[in-house]
């Protein structure tokens, strides 16, 4: 009998189950070196010490989408090894700071299925939670992918159709403000932009100029570094086409580094109200994003703002501020629709 291990299908899972997933990963500011090698990312509050004690933290905590790729990568043996795609986030939250030193593990609730109607495949909803060595959480969150079947012809696992209702959106007062965050003394200067809370109107668009090209030999680092092992990222064979899908959070990563050109102050994200990979990203992938502003709310920390913002990634070259298409649809150069919450001083 064979030791090694080839994943869950879609007939392997039960609404209910818990899963606790393998490998706890201890992260150090190695870790940090090499997300700021990967992605072009300058928000002060995680790449400066000082700047983060002078905004009442210890330290300078990772960013936070390094913990998501981190406890995602956990979840990935168990939930979507064997998947086509994963298709969107919900109700995302950062609970905690992370700061170096410290130890994730992660677990995932199944919390529905539903078979696709070409019987091959299925969509699977989870809902994970990442834990520092204390057992306290850091990040919880929901997605859910489209997983192969390993076999047609077997019946959909029991219910055969379950679809969790999910939060359109996080209250601003859902949202875990880190303890001690203080944003009083604030220093726009060397944050790198002037713009307050007040500074931003809802509805306002944001285009953030700059633009990355996706380079294989980065994402491949990328998703080694999270130890995300669904083959579809690593390995060619996998796709009918011969060519390595990019893994979904590094085009998020790659988002929220151009921001920065417009978002500067934007230094924690706080919540992910919901996310969707509109179309496949391949190397070679000129990415361009732009921002546009859902709403605005003070938070009882002092001198600290949320904004709610959408933000899109698409392939340069696409016309100004691509969204929907004629019909409807994605326009065909979106990559990414991201909804989500960040910090900022007011």
């Amino acid at each position: 009998m064979s030791k090694a291990q080839r994943g869950r299908f879609f007939e392997d899972y039960r609404v209910g189950e818990t899963i606790r997933h393998a490998v706890p990963r201890t992260l150090r500011e190695g870790d940090r070196a090499l997300y700021a090698g990967l992605y072009p990312s300058r928000f002060a509050l995680a790449s400066s010490d000082e700047f983060a004690r002078d905004c009442g933290l210890a330290a300078s905590p990772f960013e936070d989408l390094l913990v998501f790729h981190m406890v995602f990568g956990k979840t990935v043996p168990d939930i979507s090894l064997n998947a086509v795609a994963n298709l969107g986030y919900a109700e995302v939250r950062f609970l905690a700071p992370v700061f170096p030193g410290e130890t994730l593990s992660a677990e995932s609730e199944v919390i529905g299925l539903r078979e696709n109607s070409n019987g091959r495949s299925g969509i699977v909803w989870v809902r994970s939670r990442g834990v520092n060595q204390r057992g306290e959480a850091v990040l919880s969150f929901c997605r859910w992918v489209m997983v192969r079947k390993r076999d047609a012809a077997a019946p959909a696992p029991a219910p055969e159709s379950m679809v969790p209702s999910l939060a359109p959106a996080l209250a601003p007062e859902d949202l875990a403000i880190p303890p001690g965050l203080d944003f009083t003394g604030y220093d726009f200067g060397l944050a790198g932009a002037p713009h307050r809370l007040g500074d931003y109107t809802v509805g306002e668009r944001i285009d953030h100029v700059d633009r990355m090209t996706v380079e294989e030999s980065e994402h491949m680092i990328a998703t080694r570094l999270w130890q995300n092992t669904a083959r579809v990222h690593f390995d060619a064979t996998a796709r009918e086409d011969g060519r390595r899908l990019i893994y979904g959070g590094h085009v998020i990563s790659i988002a929220r580094a151009l921001s920065f050109n417009g978002l500067a102050n934007a230094q924690i994200v706080a919540g992910i109200n919901g996310g969707t990979h509109a179309n496949p990203c391949f190397a070679g992938d000129t990415l361009g994003a732009w921002s546009e502003v859902l709403d605005r709310a003070e938070t009882p920390a002092p001198g600290v703002g949320a904004l709610r913002l959408r933000t899109v990634a698409a392939r340069a070259g696409a016309e100004p501020f691509p969204h929907r298409g004629a019909e409807g649809g994605w326009h065909p150069d979106v990559l990414l629709d991201i909804d989500y919450w960040v910090l900022v001083p007011r």
